[in-house]
């Protein structure tokens, strides 16, 4: 492993830099980008509207099969060559995206965008935070997953001046965005020598046997299942749903972001103060609440209000689900064994979630409210299931001291 003791200060903060680069262009700008196009797709007939959400859950199968082959990828070659790889693909999907040939073209583009975000999920960390000293790894975790939210506020800051210039010309200018963000980290990327080996493939294998981690995997899910129709939907349903316009709702996605760049600190911040686990059920509370508040507001203010609670919880749960991972299993191995299922979990749900709700939305009319209702459900799962997480780290009563102390590692 690289001693990071003696790395310069530089050569520290360009592999965070990479990262941020990388998490801005694969999920910030390709998969949040899309959601302000929406409205816009639809109106100039590039695609019906059934097809344009169908379009949108394209990009999240693609992270799910990214999420499964980022690890052998980066085996075959490096991860740092894994990494550029992917960056580029996100590129070209961009200008690829210009063209409408067809429904399968751009299915096809929108599911290699997803790949490309899934692969750099699971190896970015992997790849930059060894290489940071361990009194920093907190700061760099922040920055890298501070990409995804500067990427969604960024979308909707830059997507509606462009659509001024056309919807072509939107998507090549956001594939040039990513080409420049995709220069400047080139070079930041840790050289491959220095990278920590990925764990073998037949360690993979090896299942984390506490049964509370296998709780969070499907606690995971269901957060996945409950973000999924105010990150697709928001902008459709403010500019079209409550007929306020696609200004008003590029304005409210503004704020969505910033709720996302806000996410990771302020998440990560309750964890420290507050545990993992205690820190995980207050937030699916305010959650769930924002989520059903989201179907019956209209007004601007209360909107953006929402906005901003709603966006923090994309990225921000991140770094919940990974310090719930670090709690629950001691092990290094075991932390990167579970936190790479527990991705795919998240990826998995994501994915069937997106076709689920894009296809309720075709059959019940365009209802949008229907949709948020829902997610709040699968949020309320996701609480109930941390309630049993609980009573599987509560030590029978009369249990034996040695029982007693193992139950209290748990939690």
């Amino acid at each position: 492993m690289l001693n990071t003791s003696t790395t310069p200060r530089g050569a520290i903060w360009l592999p965070i830099f990479a990262g941020l680069c990388a998490s801005l262009v694969s999920i910030g700008l390709a998969r949040f980008a899309y959601t302000p196009l929406i409205p816009s797709l639809i109106q100039a007939h590039w695609f019906s509207a059934s097809d344009v959400v169908y379009l949108g859950a394209a990009n999240l199968v693609g992270y799910l099969l990214g999420a499964l082959i980022g690890h052998p990828l980066a085996r075959r070659t490096s991860n740092r060559t894994a990494l550029r790889l992917m960056m580029l693909a996100v590129t070209l999907s961009f200008f690829a995206c210009g063209f409408p040939l067809s429904v399968s073209w751009f299915f096809g583009w929108r599911l290699l965008s997803g790949v490309a975000g899934g692969a750099i999920m699971v190896l970015v960390a992997a790849t930059v935070l060894p290489h940071v000293p361990a009194a920093r790894r907190g700061l760099a975790s922040g920055a890298i997953f501070l990409g995804i939210g500067l990427g969604i506020a960024g979308s909707g800051t830059i997507v509606p001046p462009l659509l001024s210039l056309g919807l072509q010309d939107t998507w090549f200018g956001l594939g040039l965005l990513a080409l420049v963000l995709t220069a400047a980290s080139w070079f930041g990327w840790p050289s491959t020598a220095h990278t920590p080996p990925l764990v073998p493939a037949d360690e993979i294998s090896t299942a984390p046997t506490d049964p509370a981690v296998y709780l969070l995997f499907a606690q995971y899910a269901f957060m996945a299942a409950g973000l999924v129709p105010a990150m697709v939907f928001l902008v459709d349903y403010v500019a079209r749903g409550l007929g306020a316009g696609a200004h008003v709702g590029a304005l409210i996605w503004v704020m969505y972001g910033i709720g996302a760049i806000i996410g990771p600190v302020s998440y990560g911040f309750l964890a420290d103060k507050l545990g993992a686990r205690l820190s995980i059920r207050l937030v699916l509370v305010v959650q769930a609440v924002a989520v059903v508040l989201l179907s019956i507001s209209s007004s601007f203010t209360a909107l953006a209000l929402l906005a901003v609670i709603l966006g923090s919880f994309p990225p921000g749960i991140v770094p919940l689900a990974l310090a719930r991972v670090h709690e629950l299993l001691p092990q290094h191995h075991q932390q990167q064994v579970a936190w790479s299922r527990a991705t795919v979990s998240f990826a998995t749900f994501q994915a069937i979630a997106g076709f689920a709700y894009s296809a309720l939305f075709n059959a019940s009319g365009g209802h949008h409210g229907l949709l948020f209702i829902i997610a709040a459900g699968a949020i309320v799962v996701a609480l109930l299931l941390e309630q049993g997480m609980r009573l599987l780290s509560t030590p029978p009563v009369g249990a034996s001291p040695l029982a007693t102390t193992a139950h209290r590692a748990m939690k």
